[in-house]
Parts: C-alpha cells; structure tokens; sequence
C-alpha cells in the first residue's frame, strides 16, 4: 500500500528543546539504548547491547564520513558568505570521484549571503598549513532552484578537494543543535569506523559505537559488515507538505561492495539488524535494485538507481535470496566489484522490510522522512516508544541516547 495518503500530522509529538543532546557523553557506549520487542519497553545502555542481539546475528553499518562541508569566506567589503557543499555535479560518476579531483571542481551547494554575491566575483580564502599557504577560490557557475552550482578552485594544484574541504572547511552539525562546530566535534561527530568521505551529516546511530562493544560483539559471535550512503543535507528536510505524495525525498549515493552483499546473503536465515535509518534505506534498496535485475537481466547500471514510490508500484515480489543472488551475478556479469548507484527509497507504513529484522536508531525529529521509517517497523507504538522515552529522560537527536526496535515476528 503506498504512503501517498498519510497525514504528516499523524506523525509529530512534542520534543522541548531542552531535551535535544546539544553535546555528545563523554563515553559514546554510556548512551542509554530502549529496546522495543513485542510490544514491550525496557532500557539498556549501548555497552550493553551484545546482550540484546542472539548470537550469529549480523550487523549492518554505514561507514561513510562527514566531510567538514562548510565554508565561510570574508568579500573585501566585510561580508561573510557561507557554502554548504551538498553534492558533486552531475558530471562526477560518484562523491568518491569527485572529492579526489585536483585543481578545481564544481559542487551543489545552498549559500548563505547569496544576495550580495553577485556573478563574476570570485571569493577567496586563505589557509596555512605547515609554512604552506593554501588559496581556494569560489565563484558561481549556476543559479538553481534549490541550489547553486559552485565552481571551487584551489592551489596548490596537486592537493585533492577532499584534502581542501579538511583544511578550509568546516564541519556541518545539525541545524537543530543552534552552536557552532568546535574541536571536539571532528571527532565526537564521526563514527570510529568512518572511512569514505562524502556525507553532510553523521550516521548517527553508529556514534555509539566503540571497540570495547566490537568486541564484546565478537565473543558472542556477532558479526559486522559495512555498506557505504553518503548522508545528505536533506535528511534534515521536514516534510512541509500536508500528505507525503506531495514531498519530494532526497536523494542520496550508496556504494555497495558484492562482498558486503555476500555476507547479507549468508546471514539471511539469521537475524540481520541495521545500524541506523542510512543501513536499512541501503539494504532494502538492494532488494529492489535484485528485482529490477530478475525483471531485466540486461539492465543499465542507470536503470538500477531507485525512485521515491516505485517500490510501492512494482507488484512482483521474490525472497530477499534470489533478489541479492540476482544483484550479484548482475555485477559479476558486467565485472563489478562495487556497485555505485543512488536511492530514493522512502520507507514509510505500508512498506514491508525485506532483508533486516530490526534497527538500532537515534530519536528523530516530529514530522521527519526517518520518524516515518520507525512507525513502518513498529507501527502506531513509535508514540508508546517515544512516551516512554520522554518519560524516561532519554536524551533525543543526532547526539542523543538510541533504540533497538524489532519488527513484529
């Protein structure tokens, strides 16, 4: 059943905003961690989540890496104007290809002080590094809609763009934490295990995590693999419109090894979780990505990119197996280790997980595309899940304690 239909005002709930975690603990596993199983509540603490899980279980992550993807630069009057790096343009193949170009590149952007930045005037900002100074120019190549396309060159030519934005950026905190970005964010803001750069924001759920838990995670034999979506700035897009059909979702690059899909595979008749709402949007766009194959084996890598409610139109359906055994014969047929594609899959009620069995999940925004994803696994309980919390002084958002919620069995 598609989602179309449902009142956005259905999905809100009342977040003081002395209850939003402005700081992360200092001990990430010290965050308290609900779990929702049959209908019932309790608390835990992240330190102790191998406790939660059976043994054999398979654990999803997102290994992507926030960028420091702010800029600010001073015009020679004094004015400041601020770019958002949102997205590579459409003539990079993926974000990874992109955030190693030399010399310049052109990149989606929002600005802040747009008005008084008139085209033709290039912005440039300084930066020293080791006895090294380090110029990076901006000026606009394209006026959008929603966006701007930046043209961003720098010297030394030799330095890649994602050593630039390292260097002269900044990193994105979540609108909703009203402070600036300080030293302690570059590394309290990204999880331990982030290894590809390319998101705007955290994979929040993964902040948790530390080795002490991989490790316990270990001794019971439950097992970890990593998928890579890049987090975009929409996933802070409130939905504005009164029902869903009239929201557009974000659209965000996944990357996908056929290793990773492999170990899905073999996982399938055990219990698989997903690491936050980033992991359970990439596998389950993976099912659909296996079923265009089933429907299509001579499919064009552009074909397999999923859309906002096609997974609500496609009728067919085939066991989560066949679909990624598809996928990865696809892949082995056209010599591909990695499969980079993008995904718009909004999961909300009426969608049926294929693949995990639970999530592990920080508290979301009132009115948000991810509190939609929760009230598809559990139902009208997110209200008693997230009562109960409230009541409970669970800390909620991108620095916040978390949940372990389990669809019905």
């Amino acid at each position: 059943m598609s989602p179309t239909h449902l009142f956005i005002k259905d999905f809100t709930y009342d977040l003081p905003e002395d209850r939003i975690a402005k700081f992360p603990l200092a001990e990430r596993d010290g965050s308290k961690l609900l779990m929702y199983k049959n209908g019932q509540i309790s608390t835990s603490f992240y330190r102790e989540i191998d406790q939660l899980l059976p043994g054999e279980s398979l654990l999803i992550f997102n290994d992507t890496k926030v960028v420091e993807a702010r800029l600010i630069f001073q015009k020679p009057t004094g004015g400041v104007i601020e770019i958002f790096c949102l997205e590579p343009g459409d003539e990079y193949a993926d974000i990874t290809s992109a955030m190693l170009q030399k010399k310049k590149v052109r990149w989606k952007c929002l600005v802040g002080g747009a008005a008084k930045w008139k085209n033709g005037i290039k912005l440039i900002k300084y930066i020293e590094q080791d006895d090294q100074k380090i110029e990076l120019q901006a000026s606009i190549a394209e006026r959008l809609n929603d966006w701007f396309i930046i043209e961003l060159t720098w010297q030394p030519e030799q330095m890649s763009f994602a050593e630039i934005l390292h260097l002269a950026g900044l990193i994105p905190l979540p609108p909703y934490l009203r402070r600036d970005a300080n030293e302690g964010d570059k590394t309290s803001y990204q999880t331990i295990y982030a290894a590809h750069d390319g998101s705007v924001a955290a994979p929040t759920a993964g902040l948790h995590f530390t080795e002490k838990v991989f490790k316990k995670l270990e001794e019971k034999k439950i097992a970890r693999t990593f998928v890579t979506l890049h987090v975009g700035a929409g996933t802070f897009k409130p939905v504005k419109s009164e029902t869903l059909a009239d929201h557009n979702m974000h659209t965000e690059f996944i990357d996908v090894t056929t290793d990773a899909i492999e170990n899905i595979i073999s996982h399938l008749n055990k219990t698989i979780v997903a690491v936050g709402t980033t992991s359970l949007r990439t596998i389950e766009s993976l099912y659909w990505m296996g079923l265009k194959v089933v429907l299509n084996n001579d499919i064009l890598e552009q074909e397999l990119i999923i859309s906002q409610w096609e997974v609500y139109e496609i009728t067919q359906s085939i066991p989560a197996e066949e679909s990624l055994n598809a996928l990865i014969n696809w892949m082995k047929k056209n010599k591909l280790k990695r499969l980079i594609s993008k995904t718009q899959i909004l999961i909300a009620p009426g969608y049926e997980l294929k693949i995990a069995k639970g999530i592990i999940t920080n508290f979301h925004q009132p009115q948000s595309t991810l509190l939609l994803l929760i009230a598809a696994i559990v139902g009208d309980k997110w209200k008693d899940i997230y009562a109960y919390a409230m009541k409970n002084d669970f800390r909620f958002l991108s620095y916040g304690d978390g949940c372990l919620l389990w669809k019905a069995s």
